[in-house]
């Protein structure tokens, strides 16, 4: 059995300052962005660990938003268009579009590893277990593809999906044979299928039926680990509903999609929003098989109020009466900043966050 981990961070952590500004000054030599970078995990991991964390990543400090990675190691993408997106902001009730960086308009090439940046001073550095994320190759169908422009190439979504899986899919097991002990696939496309409105999107925009849909992607991220299980090896995925500058495009609970993906998903853990009422009941984690961990995201990344730990207790027994206590952990619901520019909350709110977590899953799981 993997490593239970029951303090868990999904991956993210909010840039410092100093670090902000040198991207966004163009005059900011690579070796001075590099040596804030390094800076900024030294201080990340030190923090993790002071605070009792067993798994630790870089914080992505050395991406530009969840998927850069991705981005800047293939080509085929035109950068200077985009596929617009609503966004959902938490408090105000108001949605604004989105633009993501890249549509395909040749088949894609890889130029490098993914993650070759980042994993060497992890690998020097990093007090324990290293956890690196990967986006999921669901993601790239519904931001990347233009129709139009992007048929001309790939004929259709899935066409370009399955040039995706294989990019990931070498990567994922590039990392574990490297001895990278949790390799999280991040995919918040799976909230599509749980909210009516874009059941009719993917119907309207990418031509797709919902189910079939699903079905594909399923497939898609289970072909991605495929060959990269072994002992002491987790393989988890994330799920959220957006997490843009504490903003977000989704909601709906698990119930429309539990059955196919807990009981088909080739993954050890199930990282999962559950920080909201948008997010829906524990009810249909009945449906995770018994021995796979549910990670409860119940720890807000979006807004600076911080949970409190008798709150935290309360709802972990709730879940409980779904999945075994054993099966179970803590984690914020996603990351702090999965965009450079960050969540709507403070470093100081962010840590002390991480600490609730850690805090009181050492009094549910002692």
């Amino acid at each position: 059995m993997t490593a239970p981990y029951r303090a868990d961070q999904v991956g993210s952590f909010l840039r410092p300052a100093a670090l902000l500004a040198a991207h966004n000054d163009p005059s900011t030599p690579e070796g001075r962005i590099r040596e804030l970078e390094d800076r900024a995990i030294l201080e990340s991991l030190r923090r993790q660990r002071e605070l009792g964390f067993e798994i630790f990543t870089d914080g992505e400090f050395r991406r530009t938003n969840f998927m850069s990675d991705f981005w800047h190691a293939v080509s085929g993408l035109d950068h200077s268009d985009a596929v617009a997106r609503m966004w959902q902001a938490g408090g105000a009730g108001s949605a604004h579009a989105s633009r993501v960086t890249g549509i395909v308009t040749q088949k894609l090439r890889q130029l490098r590893r993914l993650t070759a940046h980042e994993l060497p001073f992890m690998k020097e550095h990093s007090p324990g277990a290293i956890k690196i994320t990967l986006p999921s190759a669901t993601q790239f169908p519904a931001i990347a593809y233009k129709r139009g422009i992007s048929d001309r190439v790939y004929a259709t979504p899935s066409e370009f999906l399955w040039d995706v899986v294989k990019i990931l899919k070498a990567e994922v097991e590039a990392l574990v044979d490297e001895g990278v002990s949790y390799v999280q696939i991040d995919a918040p496309r799976y909230s599509y299928y749980m909210d009516p409105k874009w059941r009719d999107w993917i119907r309207a925009e990418m031509g797709q039926d919902p189910e079939a849909a699903l079905d594909e992607a399923i497939r898609a991220d289970n072909a991605c680990l495929e060959g990269a299980r072994r002992p002491g090896v987790t393989l988890a995925i994330h799920l959220c509903r957006g997490n843009n500058r504490s903003n977000w495009y989704a909601q709906g609970g698990y119930d429309a999609i539990a059955e196919k993906l807990f009981s088909a998903l080739q993954v050890d853990r199930f990282l999962l929003e559950y920080d909201d009422a948008r997010s829906g009941t524990f009810e249909p984690l009945r449906l995770v098989p018994r021995g796979k961990s549910v990670v409860l995201g119940l720890v807000s990344s979006k807004v600076p109020a911080l949970e409190s730990a008798a709150d935290l207790r309360r709802r972990i027994e709730d879940a409980a009466r779904y999945v075994p206590l054993d099966d179970l952990a803590l984690s914020p619901q996603c990351g702090f900043a999965s965009t450079m520019e960050g969540n709507l909350l403070t470093e100081a709110d962010q840590w002390a966050k991480l600490g609730i977590v850690v805090q009181t899953a050492r009094e549910v799981w002692r």
